[in-house]
């Protein structure tokens, strides 16, 4: 039995207006090249400006996986041609990243790992290219957007750690705000470097990098793809070649792209347009106290002080705006199960057919948790409480508003609901009799209050009072 060793590199574009060295928009366009500066495409006598939002997002993003921040921002020149790189070298960062020695916790099948970050660093993205039959087209609009790039250690040991960790880093971009971090745009991106080593090694296997997977499940699909191409080779007898090797979704197979016996010699050295710049340290701090509670540490309260499964929990912490809508619920009314059920199912549930967000939804916590408190007074029952809600989320208008206007106010008074059922008894004598004689009449009966009251009884009220009234005849 061989041990699978995973370490990722992980490409992320961060937030901002501009791009990182220059004025040009840092924007998604459906028209190629339009969103290009004289900087982006390295011109004679261009010098770049370090974009210092997208500094800050890269320090928040290295905080929030608990790694150091270096005392100065450096940068460097990191040289080698290739199309979509117009100035020939890409500036990045190499002797001082951004963030080192860092860690993000994942749950994976209910267990807590610790995944390692080896580095995080800042730097430019190159152009986007559209690859044709005969040939190629370049659209400069992403390149120089800023990307910061995260390089965990080789210590993930399965597919579902791999996606369960790019499933977490995404949520930390986004619960940050330094990211849209939208795959279907290029947005995120993924190098997987795999390797096999037996059970009793001490070194590791010889390592086969994947390059620019798009998406978390094809990550999955093409590390199981290669580990199952790599068992085989050994099974034969073969040896694991050091390569880089591209994923094919349609075969869900890897395939040779170049062999890489050595590291390429980058040839880095310092940005001579870029000095050192000195990281204020009450600026870090600054930078810190605005990262918000992050979803693993929302997921381990949910479930473990407010007893929500996982499922739900995990349903809630995935978008950052449902849990900070769920968490202004609670503050609201302490139900925290409650009203997980009622945002995880029925909201939910209206939310995905309708395809909207739930800051897009005609509803606030302040309504949903009114709802709430009028099923646990009994003013409505359950059943009503789902109609209520569906005209809240169709309307915008609150609860006690529809249940007026629907006329559902629930009878919960016990001296209004008996004098209910005597009527309904004496109008149905037989049922008495019925009911001595042992025949399952009860829930019958039940039914006819409802139906008198039309369903405003409250079931369970009715219900005692019932059997209070029937044991009479005993």
């Amino acid at each position: 039995m061989r041990k699978v060793v995973i370490g990722l590199e992980v490409h992320c574009e961060l937030k901002s207006n501009s791009k990182i060295f220059s004025s040009a928009k840092n924007g998604f366009s459906d028209i190629p090249n339009s969103n290009v500066s004289v900087v982006d495409m390295g011109m004679p006598g261009i010098l770049p400006v370090v974009n210092k939002e997208a500094v800050r997002n890269s320090i928040k993003m290295a905080l929030a996986m608990n790694c150091m921040v270096p005392d100065y921002l450096t940068f460097e020149r990191k040289n080698y041609f290739y199309p979509d790189l117009p100035k020939g070298y890409q500036i990045t960062q190499f002797k001082h990243p951004i963030g080192t020695n860092g860690y993000v916790m994942i749950d994976v099948n209910g267990e807590d790992k610790k995944i390692l970050i080896h580095d995080t660093h800042l730097e430019e993205d190159t152009a986007s290219m559209d690859h044709y039959n005969d040939y190629s087209l370049l659209d400069y609009n992403r390149c120089g957007v800023p990307l910061l790039e995260t390089v965990t250690e080789p210590c993930i040991n399965s597919a579902d750690e791999a996606v369960a960790f790019l499933e977490g880093l995404r949520s930390i971009f986004l619960y940050t705000d330094t990211s849209y971090a939208r795959s279907d745009k290029g947005q995120i991106r993924c190098d997987v470097n795999v390797s096999l080593m037996e059970e009793n090694a001490t070194e590791l296997g010889t390592r086969v990098e994947i390059k620019n997977i798009n998406s978390f499940s094809g990550v999955k699909e093409a590390i199981i793809s290669e580990v199952a191409r790599q068992n085989e080779v050994l099974d034969n007898g073969g040896e694991i070649v050091q390569e880089t090797r591209r994923y094919d979704e349609s075969t869900n197979k890897t395939y040779t792209m170049r062999s890489k016996e050595d590291a390429i010699d980058y040839r880095y050295f310092t940005d001579p347009n870029l000095p050192p710049i000195k990281i204020d340290k009450e600026w870090v701090e600054e930078i810190k106290s605005e990262i918000p509670k992050l979803h693993n540490e929302r997921f381990r309260i949910y479930t473990k002080e407010y007893n929500i499964n996982t499922k739900d929990a995990y349903t809630i912490v995935k978008d950052k705006k449902v849990s900070d809508f769920y968490e202004e619920c609670v503050n609201l009314l302490n139900e925290p199960v409650l009203i997980s059920n009622w945002l995880t199912g029925d909201v939910m549930k209206y939310l995905n057919r309708e395809s909207l967000t739930i800051e897009e939804a005609k509803l606030n916590p302040i309504m949903l948790t009114d709802m709430i408190k009028m099923v646990i007074q009994g003013k409505i029952n359950g059943k009503q409480a789902k109609e209520v809600l569906e005209k809240m989320l169709d309307t915008g208008k609150d609860a006690n508003t529809l249940v007026n206007e629907l006329g559902m106010t629930q009878i919960s008074d016990e001296g209004e609901i008996r004098q209910i059922i005597l009527s309904v008894l004496a109008e149905n004598k037989n049922l008495i009799d019925d009911y001595k004689a042992g025949k399952k009449v009860f829930d019958y009966i039940v039914g006819l209050v409802m139906k008198t009251t039309r369903g405003k009884a409250n079931p369970i009220i009715s219900a005692k009072v019932l059997k209070e009234e029937l044991e009479k005849y005993l």
